[in-house]
């Protein structure tokens, strides 16, 4: 049997934030998101994607109804 394999220590940060309302109850944001992390071999690695998030406001909660990414999967990060 292996030892189980620890995953790595991300670093995430949101670049670029953008809002916009669409009304009272409803907001989009978009933004760049970098997530760094060190892989297996010490090396540092870096990601960057392109993320939306449409919003709503009911009952006085703002729910996040939509969610698009594009970019380099984030699956990618692997401790392997």
């Amino acid at each position: 049997l292996s030892a189980k394999a620890s995953k790595p220590t991300i670093n995430c940060t949101m670049l670029t934030p953008v809002v916009h309302t669409l009304g009272e109850d409803s907001a989009c944001i978009a933004y760049v998101l970098l997530l760094q992390y060190l892989d297996r071999n010490g090396q540092a690695q870096s990601i960057r994607t392109e993320e939306t998030r449409i919003w709503h406001k009911k009952d006085a909660r703002w729910q996040c109804v939509h969610f698009h990414r594009s970019g380099q999967p984030i699956s990618a990060i692997k401790s392997s």
